[in-house]
């Protein structure tokens, strides 16, 4: 897709669920002893692990699952990125050989560091999913929020929340150096909902989608939320 705000290729499919579970087997079919895989939460990527819960035979005791971004509520509260990951994934697939929740408790700066320092440790994660929001922000990095401004090439990791007061509790999330440092990222983008953002990006706008970047950037869009645009790439 052409347009001054976008990087990487955008490719249209036809379910975007489907094709990120394809997209993560066929990494894992080539990963080597160790597969790092960052999460994203939402509705999309609900349907996403969905999609890769369902397909047999994956080498779930070689991945190592991450969070890009979490609300700052106790585990089991319904608003939990990790709960609804475990609900959808992890408790259908088995085992996987670790996992790393973003968040169990304390405050938020604090939970932070202690995830930066994992990350680091880590190297190069393998694959990032992001999402799209309607107000254009991905992971935790909201229009105008401190850690979008944030671009210091060593901080990975940061506490954020909104300033618009459109998405509620303190968050903690990958910053866009973080985001940077893996082998893929992959964004996700359903709906209608989504369009508005996407058109926005496209047009030039300076909303947080736009500004990913990372070596193998992909963006997995839909028909409905691509709307009256124009694809490059098309799957």
């Amino acid at each position: 897709m052409s347009g001054d705000g976008v990087n990487g290729t955008v490719v249209l499919v036809e379910s975007v669920p489907e094709s990120f579970a394809d997209l993560v087997t066929r990494g894992l079919a080539t990963a080597g002893a160790a597969y790092s895989l960052f999460l994203s939460g939402g509705g999309t990527a609900t349907e996403c692990y969905r999609a890769l819960a369902g397909r047999p035979g994956l080498p779930w005791d070689r991945v190592d699952l991450f969070l890009g971004d979490e609300r700052c509520v106790p585990p089991d509260d319904p608003d939990s990125n990790h709960r609804m990951i475990t609900e959808v994934l992890i408790d259908a697939v088995g085992p996987v050989h670790a996992d790393h929740p973003m968040y169990v408790g304390g405050e938020p700066a604090a939970a932070a560091a202690a995830y930066q320092r994992l990350v680091e440790a880590i190297g190069r994660p393998d694959l990032v999913h992001l999402g799209l929001g309607p107000d254009g922000h991905t992971a935790s990095l909201f229009p105008g929020s401190a850690a979008v401004a944030d671009t210091g090439a060593g901080h990975l990791v940061a506490a954020n929340t909104d300033p618009n007061a459109v998405n509620p509790h303190e968050r903690i999330t990958l910053t866009f150096a973080g985001i940077a440092r893996a082998r893929r990222v992959v964004v996700t983008v359903a709906g209608a909902s989504k369009h508005d953002a996407l058109a926005r990006i496209v047009a030039g706008e300076d909303l947080p989608g736009g500004r990913v970047t990372a070596d193998d950037l992909v963006w997995l869009v839909d028909a409905d939320a691509l709307g009256d645009l124009t694809p490059d790439a098309v799957a």
